[in-house]
């Protein structure tokens, strides 16, 4: 028997709500955004959410 080859995607999902203090809505996701390109967020293995298994066609 011929075997096939498959593409199946693992997409898992991490999240943490972060709370800030900020002026507007605006510079909240700014200040979170700059610290997340900074390091001083880093998601691991207590944010995980979810796993998702996806077929990948040609």
């Amino acid at each position: 028997m011929e075997m096939n080859t498959f593409k199946i995607e693992v997409k898992e999902t991490l999240s943490r709500i972060i709370e800030i203090e900020a002026i507007s809505e605006d510079e909240a996701y700014f200040k979170v955004k700059e610290m997340y390109r900074n390091e001083e967020i880093v998601l691991d293995e207590n944010d995980f959410v979810e796993t998702d298994f996806i077929e990948i066609e040609d």
